[in-house]
């Protein structure tokens, strides 16, 4: 019975060793890139949500952390950019964790600032740790001034969460999305937490009137995009909301429109997130709502 115990006791060990060398080398081979897109400014790349910096005189200003594990590799980046300047501000655009992970590992001396929902939803979360919390909060719009930029935090309607919001870069002529926009590939509406298809493609709508044919776009996901991909993006939803929308009207039930498919120009929005099937299936629940 001893040697029992003993052997399961070894097996748990060597199980949550591997399990956590598996998670701390998950993004071993990630690295963090950066694109410069004016003076000071850059577009950052590396696991989880797309990030934005601004580095300056006034130190540096972030938008969102991606996950806790990057923290490090993040730093070492906003370092090479900005020797010796410091972080100053993190914006979230929302709460997922892909976005929010870094908060405490980056920012935990800095000012955090979010939409009022991202910190009820985090301050919800018992294993999100308290100096990672935003720690000023706006429900409408929140003017910065920093590095000789006018940086505009607004709120939106909730699209993707209850909580989003875009991050403006006047005079650069640069709108950071967050998860408002998934370039190239179906959106993630997270209908558990406030989100809304229709809410989305209006967002899309206002912010594509709102912006010019140069002005670039900080996808939450994909790559860097113009007033173009946003069209195109809002072209997908409303073609295959309407697609469904017809397939109801045949009378087919949503397991009979997911074996039936979108057909073969929308295989290339398809991912390992939202598959065709999920996003069928975020299609079909608008319509019921």
């Amino acid at each position: 019975m001893r040697t029992i115990q003993w052997l399961h006791l070894v097996l748990c060990s060597v199980f949550l060793l591997v399990s956590s060398r598996a998670l701390a080398d998950r993004f071993a081979d990630v690295q963090v890139e950066a694109t410069e897109l004016s003076p000071g400014l850059y577009m950052l790349t590396g696991a989880g949500g797309n990030m934005a910096a601004l580095t300056g005189d006034d130190g540096i200003l972030l938008i969102d952390a991606q996950f806790a594990e990057m923290a490090g590799k993040i730093e070492a980046k906003l370092s090479e950019l900005a020797e010796g300047q410091a972080l100053q501000v993190l914006v979230n655009t929302h709460f997922h964790g892909d976005h929010v992970g870094g908060n405490a590992k980056l920012a935990a001396d800095s000012r955090i600032i979010a939409h009022d929902n991202v910190r009820k939803r985090l301050q919800a979360d018992s294993n999100f740790p308290a100096e990672g919390l935003p720690n000023l909060t706006f429900s409408d719009q929140l003017s910065l001034h920093m590095n000789g930029q006018h940086i505009l935090l607004t709120a939106m309607q909730p699209s993707h969460t209850d909580g989003d919001s875009i991050v403006w870069f006047k005079a650069a002529n640069v709108v950071h999305m967050g998860d408002l926009m998934f370039e190239g590939r179906f959106p993630f509406i997270d209908t558990n937490a406030g989100g809304n298809l229709q809410a989305y493609m209006d967002v899309t709508r206002h912010v594509i009137a709102s912006i010019d044919a140069n002005t670039r776009v900080i996808p939450g996901h994909g790559e860097l995009t113009n007033r173009a991909g946003l069209e195109r993006e809002l072209r997908m939803m409303e073609a295959t909301l309407a697609q469904v929308q017809q397939y109801k009207a045949e009378g087919l039930s949503l397991e009979d429109i997911i074996n039936r498919g979108l057909g073969e120009q929308w295989q290339d929005w398809h991912w390992n997130f939202i598959t065709e099937e999920r996003w069928i299936r975020t299609l079909y629940q608008a319509l019921a709502d």
